[in-house]
């Protein structure tokens, strides 16, 4: 059976990638309907209410560099309520009490941050000139390399003199908020891909980017809206059980003749649903198996500390982010702790996890012993990305499967980016791109 030429594309996955294709395909004039077996939209970057609060599921935040992701908020209307620092700035706390920054300097890059690593006060100076030999050793890596997906991170860093103290208060710092997985689990590729990008790359791209609104407002309502404005579909509670020849998909039951289909879930489901004969290696794909994110949700009847947000190292705390005001509280301070790599905590009761991290907050924050908690509670997204370890380069697929007309998206796919928002969104323009090129040549044939 053959997809009439009238018959839309059908884009399977509500998440960033399949929103990021089904904006883009509407813009090119296409008609598009995107099928969600959720009640909503946004994936892994959704809200829900909790006793008046809007909480989002954890925190995400990007970078300037992130010019995909940037790109998608602009043709969904909502880049003014999102805040991008002026420069690069964040502060390192401990439960000691000592601190450290890390802000760049008027430098041209790579060398926007050697002065802060020359001054940062939570290593001694050896170890500041350590890292500055390693900055300059990584920059000279390059992320495509098939032999760094080979090598882990904590390897790398033994072998160029990176002692225990910097792994901890630098590398691992935003190795695991960017990949999530430790050092000791991360392939050096993406951790290059990071490293060189972000932070040794142009002076502003890693100014850090935070949502100043709800993500079910910037992922979910935003995002459905772009799409029918486009004149496109969302099937919302729609599952998509099979794809036959056609293509066709099957929904509910029904078999729906489409023009092309982008199957843009997490690769567990695109292993399942798939057919073998359009991706013979789809077995492959479990091997890239997943890592988990926990985040902490403390809500205190006063205010406990005056920074936006701030990183920790000896503590079980990683991220903590004020969402005080996304949130809608009126009234006090709500603090999210964002924990990756998180496998350690992912099973763990809340009662447990509140005895260990309650206390680590009050040594981050001496003003929280005295204010009192008016909630806690733990969100868990147990495969909140694939799990970036060696060898896991080699098993993400391109988006062109062997039917033509069936295209991968997702942050799992061979993007050159680690699975992140950016990542995700550059699937999704990416499966788009080879759609217009499928759907032109059907024409002209």
């Amino acid at each position: 059976m053959s997809g009439s030429p009238a018959a839309p594309v059908a884009i399977v996955g509500g998440g960033l990638a399949g929103i990021a294709a089904a904006v883009a395909l509407g813009e090119a004039g296409h008609a598009v309907t995107l099928y969600e077996a959720r009640p909503r939209l946004g994936g892994a970057t959704h809200s829900f209410e909790r006793d008046g609060l809007v909480v989002d599921n954890g925190q995400h935040v990007f970078l300037r560099c992130c010019t995909a992701y940037r790109g998608l908020l602009d043709r969904l209307g909502v880049a003014g309520r999102v805040r991008l620092q002026d420069r690069f700035d964040i502060r390192v706390l401990t439960p000691g009490g000592r601190a450290g920054r890390l802000r760049r300097a008027a430098l041209p890059g790579p060398f926007q941050l050697m002065p802060a690593l020359a001054t940062y006060s939570l290593l001694g100076p050896a170890d500041r000139l350590r890292v500055i030999r390693g900055s300059f050793a990584l920059a000279r890596l390059d992320p495509a390399d098939p032999a760094l997906d080979r090598i882990d991170l904590a390897s790398w860093l033994a072998a160029h003199g990176q002692r225990d103290a910097a792994r901890k208060a630098l590398w691992e710092l935003f190795a695991m908020a960017a990949l999530n997985v430790g050092v000791e689990d991360a392939a050096l590729g993406p951790a290059v891909k990071v490293f060189k990008t972000a932070l040794l790359g142009r002076a502003d791209a890693a100014d850090l980017g935070i949502p100043a609104a709800p993500l079910g407002e910037l992922h979910g309502t935003a995002a459905q809206d772009a799409i029918k404005r486009h004149g496109g579909e969302v099937r919302l509670s729609a599952k998509v059980t099979a794809i036959e020849p056609g293509p066709m998909i099957v929904v509910d039951g029904d078999g729906i003749p489409v023009s092309a289909v982008i199957v843009a879930t997490p690769h567990e489901q695109a292993a399942r649903l798939v057919p073998v004969e359009a991706a013979p290696g789809r077995d492959r794909w479990h091997g890239l198996a997943a890592s988990p994110i926990v985040n902490v949700h403390a809500v205190y009847d006063r205010p406990v500390t005056g920074l936006p947000f701030a990183a920790a190292v000896d503590s079980s705390v990683q991220w903590v982010f004020d969402k005080t005001r996304v949130a809608g509280l009126t009234r006090g301070q709500y603090l999210t702790i964002s924990v990756s790599a998180a496998d350690r905590w992912i099973d763990v009761p809340t009662a447990k996890i509140r005895a260990e991290f309650v206390p680590a907050i009050q040594r981050l924050f001496p003003e929280a012993r005295w204010a009192r908690l008016t909630d806690f509670f733990v969100t868990r997204e147990r495969r909140a990305t694939f799990r970036q370890g060696p060898g896991s380069g080699a098993l993400r697929p391109p988006a062109a499967t062997r039917w033509p007309g069936l295209y991968l998206a997702g942050a799992w796919t061979d993007t050159g980016w680690p699975d992140t928002m950016e990542g995700a969104v550059r699937s999704g323009l990416n499966a788009a791109g080879l759609v217009r090129r499928h759907l032109l040549t059907r024409a002209v044939s």
